[in-house]
């Protein structure tokens, strides 16, 4: 196991890698290239010039998260073959620098959705939140709320060029209901895995987060069920899973250490994503919390537990972090709070082996 830190780039973070190098026990840098349109080719000369940048601060690049899909292979326009070819091209492109893993997903419109950016806790800390309520109003709305809480970050899945055809995008998957996207996602992956076979990479799939329909937009990765489901898509071990314990776990029926038991010995997870949430006292709501256990609702110790006594031998990062210490950065992205998580993390590991 290693523990990684997810990294913008030094135009879009405002952390340095110099940071990371600096945090106990951090060994990868969990990176992409955010320049480059989603669908076209990652050019073989930046991916090399990203990792020459990590590896002089004495970290890692093994990581890719996330090569976004174009919207044309998720609704399944015949436009895809073409978007689908650059991916494969990419794939090869990443496996000449030693890429070993890609983290992506399959949400279609938003990556990911809170309604609040800056939810205060007592202590003042800041973290994201998710109110139910906020996604019963026209999603343009929404936006809005998180364009102006963004602290002039552009954040994955809500860039600015792409929020700006909303309107066009839910026009186009106004039929694309669970069944069809499911039907789009095996097309994807039966096209790709055998490159990732040639190139020995594995596709990463990330949960969908929140994991449950919103705006009357269909999630496929939702549980368990749903991952039996990807795997019988597509049996390669080139068709794995990223577990975030977030997203996952923003659905208290979900059994995260199960989950965790089920798919790691399958060789299916080299990716986990570490966080806590707090359920809220009604309906679905949630808010984000420090990485302690005792900060949440999720068990971290047994969720690091699960994966010690699987054999799991990937990379964790801490996901997302709450604002600490007057940090003003990308929302749930800053230095401070992630470094804590990930020592903590790295705590509770340690003593499991030696228990």
């Amino acid at each position: 196991m290693e523990m990684g830190f997810r990294w913008y780039g030094p135009d879009e973070d405002a952390v340095k890698l110099q940071d990371i190098r600096q945090i106990p026990g951090a060994k990868q840098v969990v990176g992409a290239l955010f320049d480059v349109p989603v669908g076209e080719v990652w050019p073989l000369a930046k991916i090399k010039a990203l990792k020459a940048q990590i590896e002089a601060a004495g970290l890692k690049f093994t990581i890719v998260e996330s090569v976004n899909i174009h919207d044309d292979i998720k609704i399944g326009l015949p436009t895809r073959d073409r978007y689908i070819e650059n991916y494969q091209q990419t794939i090869r492109n990443l496996a000449q620098v030693g890429v070993k893993t890609i983290c992506y997903n399959f949400m279609p419109i938003f990556d990911w959705i809170r309604t609040d950016l800056h939810f205060q806790l007592a202590d003042g800390s800041k973290v994201l939140a998710f109110q139910e309520r906020y996604t019963a109003e026209d999603p343009q709305v929404l936006i809005q709320k998180i364009q102006q809480g963004d602290n002039g970050f552009s954040l994955p899945g809500w860039e600015p060029e792409r929020l700006a055809k909303v309107q066009e995008l839910f026009k186009a998957y106004a039929d694309v209901d669970a069944s069809r996207l499911r039907a789009n996602l095996k097309y994807f992956l039966d096209a790709i895995l055998p490159v990732c076979e040639a190139c020995h990479i594995q596709m990463a799939i990330h949960p969908d987060d929140p994991p449950m329909p919103l705006f009357g937009l269909p999630r496929i990765f939702k549980n368990a069920a749903d991952m039996r489901s990807i795997v019988a898509m597509n049996p390669s071990l080139a068709n794995g899973f990223t577990i975030c314990t977030g997203s996952l776990g923003e659905n208290p029926d979900n059994d995260i250490p199960a989950i965790i038991r089920e798919f790691v010995v399958q060789g299916r997870v080299p990716f986990v994503h570490a966080r806590n949430i707090k359920y809220a006292e009604h309906g679905r709501d949630f808010r984000e919390a420090a990485h302690l256990s005792s900060e949440g609702s999720l068990d971290m110790y047994e969720i690091m537990k699960a994966l010690h006594d699987t054999g799991f031998d990937g990379v964790i990062r801490p996901d997302h972090g709450r604002d600490i210490w007057g940090e003003a950065g990308r929302p749930g992205y800053g230095l401070y709070d992630r470094a804590l998580g990930l020592t903590y993390l790295n705590g509770l590991w340690e003593a499991i082996s030696k228990s």
